[in-house]
């Protein structure tokens, strides 16, 4: 097949999976072609079989806002009718399914060109969800020609929003190979010099992501006498906010910030406990990293975490906001080694098991093919 691929390139794991799913649909002997401002971050290398389109805006005094969705769109139909597309994949709903529906509309007198959504979360619970979005994001979703979700708590929550309920789960996935523990990098003494636990936290530092409750969280456990160091990978709005409560708590010595990496599995690899506070997740993508690579997962019990994270198995979920449990909770996990151990075998075999790319990209491909199918039956 022809695919076309459109994600958000720098923020969220929209991107990430989007980026993922297209470098193992080319291992797979399909043409995928990136449709996007600029190259995913996590599309490391084109290739025979990878293509990138790049989204040219033009500047003009009149748009105090530049028509990135217009411009998209008009990319799109260029794209399917040079590289005879069979699909466009969108990612995130707002405004990547508009764009593409009307790329679709601007080219069906020469051919029918197939539209499929997959929702990621904020662009149902917080973007579609808004009183400015919600009926354009609606018409998206009924527009499209197949809709898919990446956990079961966000189909539920769509149909909630949007009395829409013609949804395909098809959840996030891992390449096992790629995320695995490896306590001997170089990386783990590097950040854990005097030998501490590390306790790792991954995000863009949004505030419904609570990274500020992973320093509260270090506090405690260092005043019950473990010896933490908290590691956060990412950047974003609560950074400063972070770094200002690591400094009033007196941790700022044990907090680690390293800012945007591309090599998250680096990080996870060498971490002893994964931090995930979250106030809303639709999934967990991180959460799922971590457990892939043997490291319980201390999350919130919120959105899709517990179709991830099994509670007093693979980690421990609490309610969101409950510093005083989740640190408990890691104070377990950090005096019992023989626990931590356990947990980190099974989270790997729940995640390799359950969510490796071989479980999760056949699904992808068979709902390609059920779409191109209505699509030909309707011809």
């Amino acid at each position: 097949m022809n695919i076309g691929i459109t994600v958000y390139p720098t923020y969220g794991g929209s991107g990430i999976v989007g980026s993922e799913l297209g470098s193992e649909l080319a291992e797979r002997g399909h043409n995928v072609h990136f449709i996007s401002s600029t190259l995913p971050t996590r599309l490391t290398e084109l290739g025979e079989r990878i293509h990138f389109h790049e989204v040219e805006m033009m500047t003009y005094p009149l748009f105090e806002h530049q028509p990135y969705s217009l411009a998209l769109a008009t990319k799109m139909a260029t794209v399917a009718r040079a590289e005879n597309l069979d699909l466009l994949h969108v990612h995130y709903a707002i405004p990547h399914s508009i764009s593409a529906i009307l790329a679709r509309e601007s080219i069906k007198s020469k051919r029918y060109l197939p539209v499929i959504t997959t929702l990621h979360g904020t662009d149902i619970t917080l973007v579609g969800a808004d009183r400015s979005y919600l009926p354009i994001t609606k018409y998206g979703l009924q527009q499209s020609d197949g809709v898919t979700a990446v956990s079961k708590f966000l189909k539920k929550a769509t149909i909630e929003t949007f009395d829409y309920d013609e949804i395909e789960v098809i959840p996030n996935f891992i390449c096992a190979h790629s995320y695995k523990r490896d306590l001997d990098s170089p990386l783990r003494a590097e950040l854990a010099g005097d030998g501490e636990n590390l306790l790792v936290h991954v995000s863009n530092f949004r505030d419904v992501k609570r990274p500020v409750d992973c320093v509260e969280i270090l506090a405690k456990v260092r005043n019950k006498g473990a010896n933490a160091r908290l590691v956060m990978v990412g950047d974003g709005p609560q950074r400063s906010a972070c770094e200002y409560r690591a400094e009033q708590l007196g941790v700022k010595q044990y907090t680690h910030f390293a800012g945007k990496k591309a090599n998250i599995s680096d990080y996870l690899a060498v971490a002893d406990i994964f931090l995930l506070p979250s106030e809303l997740e639709s999934f967990g993508l991180a959460a799922l990293e971590a457990l892939a690579c043997e490291v319980p997962v201390i999350a919130s019990r919120v959105g899709g975490i517990p179709e991830v994270v099994t509670d007093n198995e693979t980690g421990f979920l609490s309610n969101f906001g409950d510093v005083d449990k989740m640190s408990e909770d890691v104070l377990k996990l950090l005096g019992d080694e023989e626990m931590r151990v356990r947990f980190g075998r099974a989270g790997r075999e729940s995640a390799v098991t359950r969510y490796s790319a071989t479980e999760i990209i056949p699904q992808y491909i068979s709902f390609y093919e059920k779409v191109l199918g209505a699509k030909s039956a309707n011809a």
